[in-house]
């Protein structure tokens, strides 16, 4: 589950319900829809929860789907069904297990950013910013909007 709608490949919006926290606190689900890398790694049946601060992954949820999850001392390791190509690797910190996205090299751009830029830095197949300046000034694509493209510290 997650509260960042950004994080949605898809999704269908209709409130369904409440999930409990340990704290015995509630979140309200507002929809549902699948997660991932569109070429290799999908996770479906996200729930999209209203307030949640930090995405949370469901272990059942994983090997329900066929994948192999096998956590050690001080790391997990996520499989693709019946292989042993390691999806995702997490490191133990403070009893909690973080997934190190970084460890996935089919997984292209991972950035946190809203802007229009890197929008359409993705959907060019991550293209150089200033390409994607070139195509706008010499009126290269029909729809692209004219923008100054960037590319700032992230």
């Amino acid at each position: 589950m997650t509260g960042d709608t950004s994080r949605f490949i898809n999704i269908s919006l209709k409130p369904d319900g409440h999930v409990t926290y340990g704290d015995n606190n509630k979140g309200r689900i507002l929809g549902k829809g699948t997660i991932g890398n569109k070429s290799s790694l999908l996770i479906h049946d996200v729930l999209y929860v209203e307030g949640l601060k930090h995405s949370s992954l469901n272990i059942n949820h994983l090997c329900d789907r066929g994948y192999q999850v096998t956590f050690r001392t001080n790391s997990c390791e996520i499989c693709l069904p019946n292989s042993k190509d390691v999806l995702l690797i997490g490191k133990r910190s403070n009893n909690i297990y973080l997934l190190d996205i970084s460890s996935h090299a089919s997984l292209d751009c991972l950035l946190s950013k809203h802007e229009e830029s890197w929008l359409w830095h993705r959907r060019f197949s991550h293209i150089h910013m200033n390409h994607l300046n070139k195509l706008v000034s010499n009126e290269l694509f029909y729809g692209l909007p004219k923008l100054k493209f960037e590319k700032e510290h992230v």
